[in-house]
């Protein structure tokens, strides 16, 4: 009995993962400041109600059905392993390795910007700062998930708590709750329309990455429904609740987008508010980063164990069992990435994104297709033609998005085109895999020990 509870204890538990859940997905409002800019005050609230809609709700209901089928670590490398075969997976996990390594380069860099709020000449030694956030972070990771999960909890307070102060104050001052502008998009053209839906999706996108150490969380299927439910319902709120004071407060949306959340504080009249927002942003990407490494660190592992990568990368470490051959790779990757220029990432996040999560809704349609009566603890309550047509929603948001960043300007248009050939480079990078006698062996996903389900 007591081996069973110290056994539960190393896992990680509900409210720990809809921590970490919550720093993969969004890490708080510090990401929609150019949102405002983009769509102005009639249209930043739609866009933040519409997109979610018919971009996270089908993204969040198909990965609780299939981790519900698969609960394991990999999470939707092995969905779509085991629905499309190998060369698919190897694409799902090529695709999810370029955005993700380009995302964790920001978070350190961003962490700077905000730390030279207290004083610009931090900007001086933004190097070490940065590889000091990486290999603290590795570190943190490779003792384990459950103190990812703690310190993910203590950053989620650090990062929730000035915007409940602002709020706080917008209500105070306004004799009433902040009253919403009328919601329109009359007068917005396409590419600020789609700007402004390409940021809205970069700030609620990576529900899938949280899946990759399903088998490191205590009860996996019931833990991420709540988990879920938990992170959403926080992450949306907190984004309503800001965009309504960014709005009643009168900030021009410029200054907004080129200074941060800290000169909000100073546009209400409270430097000491300013501070806790700095603090609060450099929190946000501590924590982004840390859950991030997180679900990133564990695909290499799972790619090695199919031969699609160096068997070192399978080493567990001999206290803590967690992948760190993995963890310190990708650590190094992203230590040689944080003097890159990242002004596109929005754009080419969501390329890169976006392509991989419509293998993982056409592989649930395989799944079901192919293993109708397999036990699905969630399921979707739509039958296929249903499933069909909400992707085909999501796919519209997806198409607006990108049109209107290709759209926006000749500059937007490179990154546009760089995430589209990054997405062909996986063909290439397979067929080198080939050629060089790495090609894997069979997989029969089907009669794998260790893909078995868990409640």
């Amino acid at each position: 009995m007591r081996q069973a509870r110290s056994k539960s204890r190393k896992k990680l538990q509900v409210l720990q993962l809809a921590a970490v859940i919550f720093f993969t997905v969004s890490g708080g409002p510090y990401g929609i400041e150019s949102l405002f800019s983009h769509a102005g005050s009639h249209a930043a609230i739609l866009l933040l109600l519409i997109t979610p809609m018919l971009w996270d709700i089908p993204t969040i209901l198909t990965v609780l059905e299939l981790n519900s089928m698969m609960p394991v670590n990999g999470g939707y490398y092995q969905w779509v392993k085991r629905a499309l075969g190998i060369r698919w997976a190897f694409y799902e996990g090529f695709w999810t390795w370029l955005y993700t390594f380009v995302d964790l380069a920001v978070y350190p860099v961003l962490f700077v910007e905000y730390l030279s709020f207290f004083n610009p000449q931090f900007q001086v030694y933004k190097v070490p700062v940065c590889l000091f956030i990486i290999w603290s972070s590795a570190l943190l990771n490779i003792m384990g998930i459950v103190p990812v999960g703690k310190i993910s909890m203590i950053l989620t307070g650090l990062v929730l708590a000035p915007f409940v102060l602002i709020w706080t104050y917008s209500f105070s001052h306004s004799h009433g709750a902040p009253i919403a502008p009328t919601l329109s998009l009359k007068g917005i053209g396409l590419p600020a329309i789609g700007m402004g839906v390409i940021t809205v999706m970069w700030n609620f996108f990576g529900w899938d990455n949280s899946t990759t150490y399903a088998g490191e969380v205590d009860k996996p299927v019931r833990s991420y429904i709540i988990s879920f439910v938990i992170a959403f319902l926080t992450v949306i709120g907190v984004y309503l609740i800001t965009s309504l004071a960014v709005l009643h407060s009168g900030i021009d949306f410029k200054a907004l987008e080129e200074k941060g959340f800290p000169a909000l504080g100073i546009q209400l009249g409270h430097p000491w508010l300013a501070r806790l927002l700095a603090i609060g942003g450099m929190a946000s990407m501590v924590g982004l980063f840390s859950a991030v490494l997180l679900s990133v660190s564990r695909v290499p592992k799972v790619m090695a164990d199919d031969g699609l990568m160096p068997e070192k990368l399978n080493a567990l470490h001999s206290r803590f069992h967690t992948p760190y051959v993995s963890i310190i790779f990708s650590a190094l990757i992203i230590s040689l990435m944080i003097l890159r220029n990242f002004d596109d990432l929005i754009i080419m996040d969501v390329t890169l994104y976006g392509a991989g999560l419509f293998l993982e809704f056409i592989s649930l349609i395989v799944l079901r297709i192919k293993y109708p009566k397999e036990n699905r603890p969630f399921k979707i309550p739509l039958k296929t033609g249903g499933l069909i047509l909400m992707y085909i929603l999501s796919f519209g948001i997806y198409a607006l998005g990108l049109a209107g960043a290709f759209l926006e300007s000749e500059k937007t248009k490179i990154p546009a085109i760089a995430a589209v050939l990054a997405l062909f480079s996986a063909e290439l990078v397979w067929q080198i895999i080939v050629r060089w006698k790495l090609k894997p062996p069979e997989i029969k996903v089907k009669n794998n020990p260790r893909i078995r389900l868990k409640r």
